[in-house]
């Protein structure tokens, strides 16, 4: 266990998940949407008593999900978001499941009319070493948080941190907060769309 912000989390989730979940109010509503194996999930309802659901396309996850004892429907973000009543819950969380999807800027939409406040989190596309290997080697970069190559990643938008913030400030939608990491570990908002591989944001309309 690690403590973050002053709430206890699992230090096995992977550390943008360890972000959210430590952002997370205790007792909360979560609609986890491309929830994977309910990490996130199990890890909210067992440390900070949240009543938390979760959406997954994949059906070997949501198996995994369900064996935790987790409440999570088999559905696609860009399909069945719309079927959800407004205000249902306080955070609608998106992980790493914005660059796949085929409408973003509807998803987000969804998010922000389905949860009170939202969390997103992405990888940066303009991260240095994601320049450089188009830069220098004018290939598409394979890295850590990129570990597939083109024809079998299912990234379809690459999104940079300057592109989200420009889309949410053009959309009138508030940043509540903002974190930047790279290799793991927290880095400030100075040059973040360079120095940073990946993104958390808590939004709200």
């Amino acid at each position: 266990m690690t403590t973050i912000t002053g709430l206890q989390v699992p230090t096995t989730l992977r550390p943008d998940l360890a972000i959210i979940a430590a952002n997370v109010a205790p007792g909360s509503r979560i609609l986890d949407v491309g929830c994977g194996d309910g990490q996130l999930m199990a890890a909210l309802r067992d440390w900070h008593g949240c009543d938390a659901r979760g959406l997954e396309i994949d059906p070997g996850n949501v198996a995994d999900a369900m064996a935790r004892g987790l409440s999570v429907m088999q559905g696609d973000a860009d399909r069945d978001l719309a079927d959800y009543p407004d205000a249902s819950f306080d955070y609608a969380i998106l992980s790493q499941t914005l660059q796949t999807a085929m409408r973003p800027h509807v998803v987000l939409d969804h998010l922000l009319r389905i949860g009170a406040q939202a969390f997103v989190s992405f990888p940066n596309f303009a991260h240095w070493r994601v320049r450089a290997s188009l830069l220098w080697g004018g290939r598409m970069p394979v890295t850590k948080l990129l570990p597939l190559e083109w024809y079998e990643t299912p990234n379809i938008h690459h999104l940079t941190i300057d592109d989200f913030r420009a889309y949410v400030a053009k959309q009138g939608i508030t940043v509540v907060d903002a974190w930047f990491l790279s290799g793991g570990r927290r880095t400030t908002a100075a040059a973040a769309n360079f120095r940073a591989e990946h993104a958390v944001f808590l939004l709200k309309r």
